[in-house]
């Protein structure tokens, strides 16, 4: 059975990627839900008319879900096409001000459960199989005040590239998405709203254009997704640009 694994399933673009994932994978029969609120979960799995779920109730921060999740990919062997990596976490705060337990759940969710998640999932994916993670137009450049969180998606847009590159031989492919901020309910639990200047200014990505381009960006196997133009043309700014000039714009 054709399976499609997403983290940070729950709300926001992960539910928004879910809901979409049929129109660009029709042939995704099973969806394996990953998130900490089973409540939503369940919610999102009645919407999922004619298709197999399993929600999986994960703290990703804590390291038993990891042995959780290895036995129930050991147990049902799926044949995993999609593995959508959307799990993340962002906190607005400058270093030493900010509880340490804090940052450092940043890099475990983030960092940590994405590469656990990918290097056990890979093993059931078949050739043709796609690798989508959710990354950030602060993996740009390091952003001031949200040091910790553009450090974790520059992690993720380089991992990606490499993993990309170490499965071509297999025909799979992996996709960073980079989107700007968009109205969920990250930037309420981030402490952003409302205390972000930057975030003010900048224009907001429509989350259900986003999920749609990113899905369609992984069929096409692009290595990137970046939604508007603006976005785009930052990408290439800050690859010709002193980073040490850089941050004193990107500062939120």
């Amino acid at each position: 059975m054709k399976t499609a694994i997403i983290t940070g399933a729950s709300s926001g673009l992960g539910r928004e990627i879910v809901r979409q994932i049929a129109d660009v994978f029709p042939e995704v029969e099973s969806y394996w839900l990953i998130a900490r609120r089973i409540g939503c979960l369940d919610a999102l799995a009645e919407d999922l008319t004619g298709k197999t779920t399993a929600c999986l109730p994960l703290d990703l921060c804590d390291p038993m879900s990891y042995v959780a999740f290895q036995e129930k990919l050991t147990a049902e062997q799926p044949e995993v096409v999609l593995l959508v990596n959307c799990a993340g976490c962002g906190y607005l705060g400058n270093v030493g001000e900010m509880d340490t337990a804090t940052q450092t759940r940043m890099v475990d969710l983030n960092v940590r459960a994405l590469t656990a998640v990918t290097n056990m999932t890979v093993l059931y994916m078949p050739e043709g199989a796609r690798i989508l993670n959710i990354s950030s137009i602060a993996a740009f450049c390091p952003t001031p005040r949200m040091t910790v969180y553009s450090s974790t998606k520059a992690y993720v847009s380089a991992y990606t590239a490499g993993i990309g590159e170490e499965l071509r031989r297999r025909k799979i492919t992996a996709t960073e998405v980079c989107p700007g901020p968009m109205t969920t309910a990250f930037l309420e639990i981030g402490g952003i709203s409302g205390n972000s200047r930057i975030f003010e200014l900048l224009p907001y990505c429509d989350q259900v254009r986003v999920a749609k381009g990113a899905l369609q960006a992984a069929r096409a196997g692009q290595s990137v997704y970046t939604p508007k133009l603006l976005y785009k043309f930052f990408r290439v700014l800050a690859k010709v640009t002193p980073r040490s000039l850089m941050v004193k714009f990107t500062k939120t």
